[in-house]
Order: C-alpha cells, then sequence, then structure tokens
C-alpha cells in the first residue's frame, strides 16, 4: 500500500496546448528526450530529413506536419512517472482537444513569442478555465525575434484573464538574445554562442526589478486552482530552458486529483476500488493488425492486468487482459497502473466514448463527455458497391473514435457525416482509402444548424425544404436548418418545441 501512494505521488499528467505551429510538438520531442525515450528530436518540419516527430504517428499527420490525433506519451524522469496527451493542434479537431482535457491534471500552454496569444489557444484556453485545471505557460521560440516580454506578460492577463508568475525571463531575444535569468536561483542561464551585449542585459535586470515591486505574488494555491499561471522563457527547438521549465513543473504541478461522478460523489485516487473513464477511441494504430483501442484514465485504485471490471453503462462484465501503455504508435503490455495513468484497453466494439468501468460490486458512473454540435455536413457514397462490408465498417468505426458524426437521412439509407471544420472529412477521406481501402465521395449539403428534437415532440410533417429531418447515429431526430433564420422561423411556427444543441 506504502508503494501504491507513493506511485499516486509520483504521477504527473498533462496535456500540452497551443495554436497550430507555436511549437508543441517540438516541446514534447524535447521533453521526451530529458526521459530517455528518444536520442534525438525529430522536427515535424525538418524539410529534405527523414525523421518525423515521434509524437505525430498517423501518416496524415506526417504528410501534412499537423497532429490531428491526441496520443499519449508517458516517460520517467526524476523519480516522477509523467504523462503527456499530445493533444490535436488544429482548431477542426477542438472536440478531441476537449475530450482529452477531462483526463488531464494540469496543462502546459505553448505561446509563439512573436505572436503571442492567438485565437486556437485562447479557445483552448477558456475550456481548460472552467475546469479550474493548474496552467503552466512555456513563450517559446526565443531565439528568433520575439515581442518584448512585459509585454507577452501583459498579454496573458489582459486577454485570458489569468495572473502570470514569470519563472524566469528572458535576457534579450533573437540574434542579441544572452539567455534567461532564473528568477528561482537569481542566476543567468546563458545562451550558448551568445555574443556580448551589455545594454541588453541591463534592460532585463530593470524588468526583473519591476517585476519584483509591482508583479504578481508566487501563490501555490492560485496556481492549483488555475487563477495563476507560472511563466516561462525558452526555445524548444534549440532545447534552450526545457530542463528549467520541467524542474519547476515537477515541483508544482499537482498529482491526480479526485473526479466527481454524477451523484456528485468525489471518488479519491487512494479510495480502493479501481475506477476509470475512457475519453478516446482509436482504431488502426497498428494498420497490420486493424485494432482499435479505448484509452481509458485511472481514477481510482490499482489496475492488474487479467483483473475484472464492470461497464457501466449496459452492466457488461470484462476482463482487462490486453492492455498497453503508449509511447506515441510504440507500445507495451501493461501489469500494474495507478491513477493519472492512462492505459489502452484493446478492444471489439464494447467501449464507447465516456463510458466508466469499475471493479467490484459499488456501481461508478462518471459524466458524459461533451460532445460538438458539427457546422459542416457531406453526404458520403462508396465509389465501388463491391466494398460495401469494408465501407461500413470503416464508417462505424471512424465514428465510434468521436471525430467525426453521422447521420442517416430519415426515410432511407443515406449515410450523411458532421464535422466541427473541413480538415476533419480530409482525414476521414485519407484514413477510409489508406485503413479500409475504400474510395469515397462526398456530395456537400453545407454549413447546417443542427438541433435535436425529443421523439414525443417530432410530427414528420415539420421538415421542410429549410430544414431536413435526419436521425443520429442512436435513432435520434435531429433537424438541419438551412440556416439562422429557418431555425427562427421554426421556433415561431412551434413555440412549444424544445429544440437542443449540443456544445
Amino acid at each position: 500500500m506504502e508503494n501504491f501512494q507513493e506511485q499516486l505521488k509520483n504521477r504527473r499528467t498533462f496535456a500540452i496546448i497551443s495554436h497550430p505551429d507555436a511549437g508543441k510538438t517540438t516541446l514534447t520531442e524535447q521533453l521526451l528526450l530529458h526521459g530517455g525515450v528518444i536520442r534525438e528530436a525529430g522536427t515535424v518540419k525538418g524539410r529534405g530529413s527523414n525523421k518525423l516527430a515521434s509524437s505525430d504517428w498517423m501518416a496524415i499527420e506526417q504528410q501534412r506536419g499537423i497532429s490531428v490525433t491526441s496520443s499519449v506519451l508517458q516517460f520517467d524522469y526524476e523519480g516522477k512517472r509523467i504523462n503527456i496527451l499530445d493533444t490535436p493542434g488544429h482548431e477542426d479537431f477542438s472536440e478531441d482537444t476537449y475530450r482529452t482535457l477531462m483526463a488531464v491534471d494540469s496543462v502546459v500552454m505553448v505561446v509563439d513569442a512573436a505572436k503571442g496569444i492567438e485565437p486556437q489557444t485562447k479557445k483552448l484556453f477558456e475550456i481548460v478555465s472552467q475546469r479550474g485545471i493548474p496552467v503552466f505557460t512555456f513563450f517559446n521560440k526565443i531565439d528568433r525575434d520575439a515581442r518584448p516580454a512585459l509585454d507577452l506578460v501583459d498579454e496573458l492577463e489582459s486577454i485570458l484573464g489569468i495572473q502570470a508568475y514569470p519563472m524566469n525571463w528572458p535576457v534579450g531575444s533573437g540574434q542579441i538574445l544572452q539567455g534567461i535569468y532564473d528568477l528561482q536561483k537569481d542566476a543567468l542561464v546563458p545562451f550558448k554562442n551568445a555574443s556580448d551585449h551589455p545594454e541588453v542585459v541591463s534592460e532585463a535586470m530593470d524588468e526583473i526589478e519591476l517585476l519584483r515591486d509591482a508583479g504578481n505574488e508566487f501563490d501555490a494555491d492560485k496556481i492549483a486552482h488555475g487563477k495563476l499561471t507560472p511563466v516561462f522563457f525558452g526555445s524548444a527547438l534549440v532545447n534552450f530552458g526545457v530542463t528549467e521549465f520541467l524542474r519547476e513543473y515537477l515541483t508544482y504541478a499537482p498529482a491526480p486529483a479526485a473526479v466527481t461522478t454524477v451523484d456528485d460523489q468525489a471518488i479519491t485516487p487512494d479510495s480502493p476500488q479501481f475506477t476509470g473513464f475512457v475519453f478516446k477511441i482509436q482504431a488502426n494504430m497498428d494498420p497490420r493488425h486493424r485494432d482499435r483501442i479505448a484509452f481509458v484514465r485511472i481514477v481510482s485504485g490499482e489496475f492488474d492486468r487479467g483483473m475484472d471490471v464492470t461497464l457501466q453503462r449496459n452492466g457488461k462484465k470484462l476482463k482487462l487482459s490486453n492492455v498497453t501503455q503508449f509511447m506515441a504508435e510504440e507500445r507495451e503490455n501493461v501489469q500494474t497502473a495507478v491513477p493519472g495513468d492512462i492505459i489502452g484497453v484493446y478492444d471489439t466494439g464494447n467501449f464507447q466514448i465516456g463510458d466508466t468501468i469499475y471493479a467490484g460490486k459499488k456501481s461508478v458512473q462518471f459524466p458524459d463527455l461533451p460532445t460538438f454540435t458539427p457546422e459542416l455536413f457531406n453526404r458520403v457514397i462508396a465509389k465501388d458497391v463491391m466494398k460495401q462490408k469494408s465501407y461500413h465498417k470503416g464508417i462505424e468505426q471512424l465514428v465510434q473514435e468521436g471525430t467525426i458524426q453521422l447521420y442517416k437521412s430519415w426515410n432511407g439509407g443515406d449515410y450523411i457525416i458532421g464535422a466541427v471544420g473541413q480538415l476533419q472529412f480530409e482525414v476521414f477521406q485519407f484514413r477510409m482509402e489508406n485503413e479500409y481501402n475504400v474510395e469515397i465521395q462526398f456530395e456537400p449539403i453545407g454549413s447546417k444548424v443542427a438541433r435535436w428534437i425529443k421523439p414525443e415532440e417530432l410530427d414528420e410533417k415539420m421538415g421542410s425544404s429549410r430544414n431536413l429531418l435526419v436521425k443520429d447515429r442512436y435513432d435520434a431526430p435531429v433537424f438541419l436548418f438551412e440556416n439562422k433564420f429557418a431555425l427562427n422561423w421554426f421556433h415561431d411556427k412551434y413555440p412549444d418545441v424544445t429544440l437542443e444543441e449540443k456544445m
């Protein structure tokens, strides 16, 4: 039991969020380098190089140099077991990111020091702040010309509404970068090959004096509740400032915390009962084996390979014998795991996103994970009618992953795919061709306003040319309105009917 408590204390589970191109994947690589998991960091954008980022494992990610899935990466560093959930960097995949953020205890926000807070960072931060998750900020790329550090910190506070506390401070940037000043140790960490610019050092020391006089007080409690963000400066690409960041992060980032159930019971990590929830499902992580993995965040108790659990949604009993942990696409069978850890359960179709699993007789149910209302819709058709079996299997599996949503026409068999952004359709098409060997074509039906209606309030005559009646994957009725005007017209005509929107 003492060993269990020790392991609990040493778990750190976090996600990295950023706007595309701020350097999230590069920072992830450097952290893996520190953990001894990889020997060299391969930047995604290394033109002419065969190296690819360890966390971007899907073929389309490697081609496009973007993250479109959340991978899970685990390593040990200075006595701590670190689980990084590498979230999608593209805005079209905000739904996948949102669910991933439900499975972490803290967040690292990477910001390009030349650009400051960008739209996607702001959007993701709003999700994080709603949950009160601790946020650690890393201003990246200071080896290039960056905006004044005081401006960047001020922007954090004014745009995101979170107090900032610099843990280190840049001394110059770009060509005249001298290093970073470690405010905890009161010492300069020099940048290699820095040319001598005493005036830059003098200016930085004046700014540090100003921070000490007029800046925010350090407050560990505010950090723990997401009210104050420790701020770091560095460059992931040249591995500068990353060690200092990791050291301080591990000092102040929280170990796993309690999770509240649907009936307001707080399940603490040290509770002896094993519980967890599925926050992600991924098909074909290994295309050779056509596998499907449910990612489970352990909330309480200890996982032992071969243990029996109950799937809360349907009461089904399952034996967890084929379970892995991850280093991007590398996997190893796991014997035991503790709260904070992410395990991958090989799945033959039992799991859905948001499922709760538990051991023992006492039923536990964690809240559902959110789904977004799609904004873009396409009819989807298989080009080769002889490949119907693969076509249906591919659609079913990719829909269960939650990156796209499936609808069917009310009185016909047409498949309609809904997504938050255009890239999701491209990824869907790419994966259908590459993983299921099925060519598909889209018939765009454009941007729609989707609203769910209670079955008992539905009259099929309510459907018209301006609001297409369809079923979602659970056969619940949904109207796809042409636009907001059509939606308002419907409200006026049927004032007693309740329409529901997802997030």
